[in-house]
């Protein structure tokens, strides 16, 4: 089995959003009743536009679950598995209002380390990416907040792209540029097209380079359609590549 990128669906300008290529590794993995969320790690930048190969592993004799491996050549790029479901208590969402108000504070408009970003850049062509624009919230609580309309061609990987950046923006991604190192994830339903949803997302922590953040996606009517638990690392922006394949 294999998955290719298409180079619409990058973060940085070489290599795949990482909530985009965690959610469509995500569709491969088998969850259940007892497992319904679904955790990616990402080892490695993912290549754009080229085939990578999703093999499966043999399921682990103590928990029962097989963990997909998504590869390019020798170079394992992420691995996927079922895990339980994200149980941590989330706050209320932000209200739309309160979340417009949030976008005009997006720290990404003045200084973006990735501004090609599929889901949150300032470089994309409208209509093209998710233009997300989460900014902080005004009632001391630290969270971020913004809007997002979905596309005409929404998918369920575009909805894990949605509950990604946030997260690394109130996770302190201004003026510490990171990339996503591991996110697990629960999204619901995949959104209508033009419906309007509101992501929400606070820091759950740092330590040294990493850094852990929460997001939810949730309707108007405060219905919770995804969520999310994040690791995000500080990185040097110039050395997001993906390995040349000889």
């Amino acid at each position: 089995m294999e998955l290719t990128v298409p180079r619409r669906f990058c973060g940085p300008p070489e290599s795949a959003n990482g909530g985009w290529v965690s959610g469509a590794l995500a569709e491969h993995v088998r969850t259940s009743r007892d497992l319904p969320a679904v955790s990616v790690r990402l080892s490695a930048p993912p290549p754009l536009g080229r085939p990578l190969t999703v093999v499966g592993d043999d399921p682990d004799p103590l928990t029962g679950t097989a963990v997909l491996r998504l590869v390019d050549g020798e170079v394992l790029v992420a691995t996927g598995a079922a895990v339980a479901e994200l149980d941590e208590p989330v706050p209320a969402p932000a209200t739309p209002e309160q979340a417009r108000q949030a976008e005009e504070r997006y720290e990404g408009a003045h200084d973006h380390p990735f501004p090609t970003c599929f889901s949150c850049g300032t470089a994309r062509s409208p209509g093209d990416g998710l233009g997300l624009r989460p900014g902080p919230l005004d009632d001391g609580s630290g969270r971020y907040a913004c809007t997002w309309t979905a596309p005409a061609d929404v998918t369920r990987p575009m909805a894990w792209a949605a509950l990604d950046c946030p997260g690394g923006w109130s996770a302190g991604i201004a003026g510490r540029p990171m990339v996503l190192g591991t996110m697990t994830a629960q999204v619901w339903r995949v959104p209508e097209p033009g419906e309007a949803l509101v992501v929400t997302a606070w820091q759950r922590g740092a330590q040294g380079r990493r850094h852990w953040s929460a997001s939810t996606l949730h309707a108007p009517d405060g219905e919770l359609v995804g969520r999310a638990e994040a690791t995000w690392v500080a990185v040097d922006p110039e050395s997001v590549r993906p390995k040349e394949q000889p």
